[in-house]
C-alpha cells in the first residue's frame, strides 16, 4: 500500500469520508470519475459480492460481464489483499439484517 500512501490520496479518502448517503456518493463520484471508471468499480464490487456468496467464475462472468482476469484479481484481493472488500461486505450484510 506504499504506492497509495501520500498526501493527495489521503485527501481523496478524507473527502470520501465526508459523504453521508448514496446520493452524495453518486454526485461526488460522477464528478470525480468517468462513466467507464465507475462501471469498472461497480463491476468489481458486484464480483466481490458474488464471490463471497460462493458463486462460480462462469456464473459471475455471465451475470456481470467481467473477464476471468478481473474475477481472479478480485478473488485474490478478497483472499490475500488488504481486507477492504471483506470489511465493506461484512458491513453491508450487517446493515441488511
Amino acid at each position: 500500500m506504499k504506492e497509495i500512501n501520500d498526501k493527495s490520496t489521503d485527501a481523496l479518502f478524507k473527502a470520501v469520508l465526508q459523504l453521508k448517503n448514496t446520493d452524495e456518493c453518486r454526485r461526488f463520484f460522477s464528478d470525480l470519475c468517468t462513466i467507464s471508471e465507475l462501471k469498472s468499480m461497480s463491476q468489481r464490487m458486484e464480483v466481490a459480492l458474488m464471490l463471497k456468496h460462493k458463486n462460480v467464475y462462469t456464473d459471475i462472468a455471465a451475470e456481470t460481464g467481467a473477464s476471468t482476469a478481473t474475477i481472479s484479481r478480485v478473488n485474490r484481493c478478497i483472499n490475500y489483499g488488504c481486507d477492504g472488500y471483506n470489511l465493506v461486505i461484512e458491513r453491508l450484510e450487517k446493515n441488511d439484517e
